[in-house]
């Protein structure tokens, strides 16, 4: 049984780090009407923490390989709890928005080492079995996420859905000290600083031009100010990847073309299958008056389906070819996404039920071979940087995402109080840009694979993707 205390201890921190991605989903409602803020405040909710994880994961794998991943792991965990306690204890949607970032800081340290330390300490069969492990946690995090938040938010406050995760921390930082050994490190490792400035400047500015043209116009100065300087910081990083010595994104992998359709496919993906969660949660308790626990219940569909198609076909999957699996599945997303925007001013919550559905066949389609697909097809030395680009494009989908799902949304019920009817309108608009931006993605994948791209078996990486 002690064998498997670092593999306990890696789980409880990915599952906690992945949880906290969809857990605030069911409590925007009471954090909305608790701290004085509207959709755009509700947006940075989520986005502080999406981007935090995108912009760092890479750069946090260089420091792991630097100062080890246990030590990495271990300050990850550290400011996970702090900040899920200043979240807990926020007066503010400014200071809820500002610790929830810091809390992304926290999860990709967390993120960019567990495999790591998984990878080192267990071998043969006992390494599979703990990456299958492993991903399957990571796979349930989704569902478990808006039911635990649903619970808590219902039976305490929405304050609880960040407090909990103190004891839970306290528990995994005890476990990793004595389960884990110590970590190999690489003295000489130099960090990307630039690039993790520059990149974490463009998805930030980016996001924030959007959701401030978007509440305020597009001629507002602050909203076009932004994205230019998105736009110039995009090409900073280019700039500065191109002429780094260690670049923590070696711009040559994108002339690897399976590669490219990795990165499309996992953009999209998250746009489409998960960045309208928020505004599905606020027409189930707003409109429809679902108290936090049902909504939380009627977002299930699409998590359960997902695990349970991953669960019993995702191996097989990994003989399929990729074009299939994922461009074939980015598209069942996309076409799920659609159904969703069938919702009228008459429905109740199971008119969610036949898009989740498909939906979550679609995420349980593509999500397992998708790292996996991504790694095979670089260097063995350029791995690692590969599934931390997967899972990087992954986030900054969500979180671009939810920046112009809710722009989009905006845009036709107006400003101020809306009716059912407007805000009808606007989350059926909202949910089919999102099912556009996934067939689009999904077809360009298809065709960016190519007819004779190989498939990739399970065995040959060894590394499982997480759903949520």
């Amino acid at each position: 049984m002690r064998k498997w205390l670092p593999l306990f201890a890696a789980c409880l921190g990915t599952l906690m780090l992945l949880i906290d991605v969809t857990i605030v989903n069911v409590a925007l409602p009471d954090i909305a009407a608790d701290l004085g803020t509207g959709l755009s405040g509700l947006q940075w909710v989520v986005d502080g923490y999406a981007l935090a994880l995108a912009a760092l994961l890479l750069v946090l794998g260089s420091i792991a390989d630097r100062f080890g991943a246990k030590p990495t792991y271990l300050a990850g965990l550290v400011i996970f709890a702090a900040a899920s306690l200043a979240c807990g204890l926020a007066g503010s949607s400014n200071l809820l928005v500002a610790a929830r970032a810091v809390q992304g800081i926290g999860g990709a340290a967390m993120f960019a080492t567990t495999l790591s330390l998984l990878h080192a300490t267990y071998n043969g069969r006992d390494r599979g079995i703990a990456f299958g492990a492993w991903g399957a946690v990571s796979g349930a995090a989704a569902g478990m996420g808006v039911v635990l938040g649903g619970v808590l938010t219902d039976l305490l406050s929405w304050r609880w859905i960040f407090l909990v995760n103190l004891p839970i921390a306290v528990l995994t930082i005890v476990l990793s000290v004595f389960a884990f050994g110590p970590s190999a490190r690489r003295p000489g490792r130099t960090v990307d600083v630039a690039g993790m400035a520059s990149f974490t400047l463009a998805a930030t500015a980016l996001t924030y031009g959007v959701i401030r043209g978007g509440e305020h116009g597009w001629s507002d100065g602050a909203a076009a100010t932004a994205l230019i300087a998105g736009a110039l910081a995009i090409g900073g990083f280019v700039l500065v990847e191109y002429r780094g010595a260690t670049p923590m994104f070696p711009l040559p992998l994108l002339r690897n073309r399976t590669f490219v359709a990795a990165l499309v496919a996992a953009t999209g993906f998250n746009f489409a299958a998960f960045a309208a969660s928020p505004l599905i949660s606020l027409w189930l308790q707003q409109q429809l008056q679902l108290g936090p626990l049902r909504a939380g219940l009627s977002m299930l569909p699409m998590a359960a389906t997902a695990f349970v198609v991953s669960g019993v076909f995702g191996r097989r999957l990994h003989d399929v070819s990729p074009r299939w699996t994922i461009g074939g599945g980015l598209v069942v997303v996309g076409i799920g996404s659609g159904l969703l925007a069938m919702i009228d001013t008459g429905s109740s919550w199971s008119a969610l039920l036949p898009g989740y559905l498909i939906i979550g066949l679609g995420v349980g389609t593509l999500a397992p071979p998708l790292v996996a697909v991504a790694m095979a097809a670089v260097s063995p030395q350029q791995s690692g940087t590969a599934a931390g680009a997967v899972n990087t494009a992954r986030q900054l989908g969500l979180a671009l995402g939810v920046a112009i799902l809710g722009t989009v949304m905006r845009s036709v019920t107006g400003p101020g109080r809306t009716t059912v009817a407007q805000f009808v309108s606007g989350l059926d608009a909202a949910v089919a840009v999102a099912a556009g931006v996934g067939i689009v993605c999904g077809i360009a994948a298809f065709a960016l694979f190519g007819t004779r791209e190989p498939a990739v078996s399970v065995e040959s990486t060894g590394d499982p993707v997480p759903v949520g």
